[in-house]
């Protein structure tokens, strides 16, 4: 039995992310993700109206999947240094778990494709840089951090140092570990 709409649309995006994992991959093309899923172009269209839509697609997951994770964090860990690491250790790890998701965070997965997914990316950006922002503030608020201490500076530090991380990692072909050293280098960006 041929899997229904919403699995193949899964299946498409999961072989999608596969292929982005490839420490040297390729520029992908629809005809490479249908002789990978042995299906014909014209079946991927079926599902998806284009190649930038089903990149929309890992965006969402990515956007979904971390949002809620980070979220959650702003409510189970009490403001302060904790919360902000956890929230870097969340990114860090993220980046580990899913390589190829890794490629799309930092763009590399979408420089011959729409410059509108590049501009969904950096509002992504935009949006962790303002989650850790709040958390700072709260950690400076609870006096875990100084009160003339530069909030904005401080989380464009933070996520200037996860996406660095993430581009090492990509760049490696995925072995350069995006959390090694964390224990050592959070004392660095969380010292008060």
């Amino acid at each position: 039995m041929p899997p229904r709409s919403g699995e193949r649309r899964l299946q498409i995006l999961q072989t999608l992310a596969e292929m982005l994992e490839a420490p040297n991959p390729e520029r992908i093309t629809t005809a490479a993700l249908a002789g990978r899923l042995d299906v014909s172009e014209a079946a991927l269209y079926r599902h998806f109206a284009s190649k930038a839509q089903m990149f929309d697609g890992l965006i969402e997951f990515i956007e979904q999947t971390v949002f809620s994770l980070l979220n959650r964090i702003g409510t189970d860990e009490p403001p302060g240094l904790r919360q902000i690491d956890a929230m870097i250790t969340l990114l860090l790890g993220f980046a580990q778990k899913n390589r190829g998701m890794t490629r799309v965070l930092i763009g590399d997965a979408l420089v011959h494709e729409n410059a509108r997914l590049q501009a969904r990316i950096n509002q992504l950006h935009d949006r962790m840089e303002a989650t850790l922002r709040q958390a700072v503030r709260l950690a400076q608020a609870a006096g875990d951090l100084p009160a003339d201490l530069d909030v904005t500076a401080h989380a464009n530090a933070l996520i200037a140092f996860v996406t660095g991380r993430w581009h090492q990692f990509a760049k490696s072909g995925f072995t350069r570990d995006p959390a090694q050293h964390w224990a050592e280098q959070r004392r660095v960006l969380l010292a008060h």
